[in-house]
């Protein structure tokens, strides 16, 4: 094969490239043709990667042996044959137009830009590749060289690289909204767009919210790419008729290219092909079973293919974006009501209605005591989501009162009149617990005498309280999503699916979050549990509630032991006040009943003795101190932490807590 000289050569973009006239000049006499052809035939057999040959019309006239290996062809069942053969059946009208182009303007040009093209093996596999066409006029007429290269482990590395990028993104949303006022919610979620857009790598994203008056879609947040016309701000239901009806109903909108639409949604399509969108995939926005709105996510530039991966992605920002909406939603309302009540106030000065309203929050709220800052925020959240069916995670160190504070949302909910189901998913082993949640036929496993049905039953069209959620074993946390996500689930021993109603109330002492990087917690698990989260302060952080809490717990105790205290001496008072409390209102609890049993009369005092020093010298870390208290209380168990009289039950910790507690402060019983 012999090549007709060139006054220039071309580099990789197309450019003419001059050779130096100081190499022609130095360079020794030129190889010989036969020479350079049997140099060119060695390398070109010998090259690492498939190259082939072809003439103007397409037809293969050499192939090199990487060729046979990648595409599990022999040699002579390809040369003559079209190279389309090679390419998938859609694909290879791109081919063609290529040819096309260099016959008129012979130059180098790489077939999968703009486009992703794939190869088709001999067996009918087909591959990611890189193809590049270059044209070389001969004397036997234009040829056409074509490298392929298998790009396919650059494509998973691709891949994973997104899906951690994503992951990243979710995890930024989640905390995005975590006690974030009512007034930057809408900042947020524009910028959660701005972000989801930039990992998906679309081109526009927008939320609109649903008026069940109107039957319209009102966008409410949206972020568009420069260039990228933003979405109408008021979808009428007539306008897209077909995509509003599966909103509506619930069903997920995955459109890879207008042509993909049914002949039913023309308007739809057209739409589509008016403003430029190649992709879109749109999604319900929902909270507690009811449409609040939707979120769609447009590619301008690229049809895009919607896999399952990103669809199960896109439902966790949809969890997040949605909860966050209804929380802004149901901070407005209270907000409108405290103005109300403002204004009230103002009308009616003589009569005292910060009492009425202080008397009505601690009826609300029966049992739980505490006005100071951290805790009027607490309750404000709970009788904030009270009202929805959203879920809920209650945060806190053990013995906060988190299940009385359950308890208290439960009371202010539509779902009052049934019963509050409690389980502790850290008191029962791994074997029971499955049962316990979702219950069991007869004969299931071993000892299974009768037929029970599990907690979720026990709850439907009421609600559930999972106590110390981070004790759940990691098999459980898939079946306990799918009730959260469908409300449905089998019992033990049966294939028969059960459907309930249930308003989840979760409450932990773990760092979820923490959990799920360590791959101990299921991070969508963690999104649909994290909607709502509420904190409650330790004690230590509040010890302006302890005077409070002490009166509370005396005439409680008082009650039911036949005890009348009259007075707390301010010297004790300010004592209970000074100590940090690690085990939190259950050891204040523990403490004022041994105090109360032991020093009998009207005036409640303490014995400080048990207690460590009232207030800690200048400069001595909290951790220092609580480390120093429980080995006192330990040595006076002689270092016994469980059973009647342990450690545990005298600091109101659990055995499981108290033991953690010991090792994080580098406390171990004397040899």
């Amino acid at each position: 094969m012999e090549f007709r000289p060139q006054p220039s050569t071309s580099d990789a973009c197309g450019d003419s490239v001059q050779a130096p006239a100081d190499t022609l000049s130095a360079s020794k006499a030129p190889l010989k043709s036969n020479e350079f052809q049997r140099i060119y035939s060695v390398l070109f057999e010998s090259a690492p990667e498939p190259m082939l040959v072809t003439d103007e019309y397409g037809s293969i006239v050499q192939i090199n042996a990487e060729v046979e290996r990648c595409f599990g062809y022999k040699r002579e069942e390809l040369l003559g044959e079209k190279v389309e053969k090679l390419l998938p059946e859609d694909l290879r009208g791109i081919h063609e137009q290529h040819r096309d182009a260099y016959r008129a303007a012979p130059s180098f040009r790489p077939m999968s830009r703009g486009v992703e093209i794939f190869a088709l093996r001999k067996d009918g596999n087909k591959f990611p590749a890189d193809i590049v066409l270059t044209p070389v006029v001969t004397e036997q007429g234009l040829l056409v060289y074509c490298i392929i290269r298998d790009i396919s482990e650059r494509k998973e590395a691709l891949e994973v690289a997104k899906h951690l990028k994503f992951e990243e993104t979710l995890t930024n949303l989640s905390g995005r909204f975590v006690n974030l006022p009512a007034s930057r919610v809408d900042q947020e979620i524009t910028a959660g767009l701005e972000e989801l857009v930039d990992a998906l790598e679309t081109d526009r994203a927008t939320v609109a919210r649903f008026e069940p008056t109107t039957g319209d879609f009102v966008v409410t947040h949206a972020f568009a790419r420069q260039g990228i016309p933003y979405f109408s701000e008021r979808l009428a239901g007539g306008v897209l008729p077909w995509l509003v009806k599966r909103v509506m109903a619930g069903e997920i909108t995955k459109v890879e290219s207008p042509a993909d639409l049914p002949p039913e949604a023309h308007h739809e399509r057209e739409y589509m092909e008016s403003v430029g969108i190649k992709s879109s995939l749109i999604m319900p926005l929902r909270v507690g079973g009811k449409l609040i709105g939707g979120i769609s996510t447009d590619s301008f530039r690229n049809c895009r293919r919607w896999d399952h991966r990103i669809v199960s992605r896109m439902r966790n920002v949809v969890d997040i974006l949605a909860n966050a909406l209804a929380r802004k939603h149901a901070d407005e309302e209270l907000q409108t009501a405290m103005a109300r009540i403002r204004e009230l106030n103002e009308k009616a000065k003589q009569e005292n209605l910060y009492l009425r309203k202080e008397m009505k929050l601690r009826h609300l709220h029966s049992g739980i005591v505490g006005d100071s800052v951290g805790m009027t925020e607490t309750l404000r959240k709970a009788e904030q989501v009270a009202i929805t069916d959203t879920a809920v995670l209650i945060l806190g160190e053990t013995g906060t009162g988190k299940e009385l504070l359950a308890h208290s949302i439960h009371e202010m909910s539509t779902r009052k009149l049934g019963p509050l189901v409690t389980i502790n998913c850290a008191a029962l082993p791994s074997t029971l617990i499955e049962s316990e949640l979702f219950g069991r036929e007869r004969g299931a496993y071993t000892g299974a005498l009768a037929r029970e049905i599990g907690r979720f039953e026990l709850a439907d069209k009421s609600t559930i309280f999972l106590d110390e959620i981070g004790d759940l074993p990691l098999e459980l946390q898939s079946k306990l999503l799918r009730v959260l996500q469908d409300g449905a689930f089998e019992r033990l021993g049966s294939s028969k699916t059960i459907h309930v109603d249930v308003r989840v109330i979760a409450a932990t002492n773990k760092d979820l979050q923490a959990m799920v990087k360590e791959g101990e917690f299921r991070a969508d698990l963690f999104y649909r549990l994290n909607v709502f989260p509420i904190v409650i302060p330790p004690l230590r952080e509040r010890p302006e509630d302890i005077p409070a809490l002490v009166w509370h717990i005396l005439k409680d105790l008082g009650r039911r032991i036949g005890r009348n205290v009259e007075a707390v001496p301010a010297s004790t008072m300010r004592d209970l006040q000074n100590y940090s409390w690690p085990g939190n209102i259950r050891e204040l609890r523990n403490f004022i009943e041994r105090n109360l049993i032991v020093n009998p009369g009207n005036v409640f005092r303490v014995e400080m003795s048990e207690l460590m020093e009232a207030s800690r010298p200048a400069g001595q870390p909290l951790v220092e101190v609580e480390a120093e208290h429980l080995r006192k209380v330990l040595e006076g168990t002689r270092w016994r932490v469980r059973g009647k009289n342990g450690a545990a039950e005298i600091t109101g910790l659990k055995p499981t807590t108290l033991e953690a507690r010991m090792k994080k402060l580098g406390i171990r019983r004397p040899e």
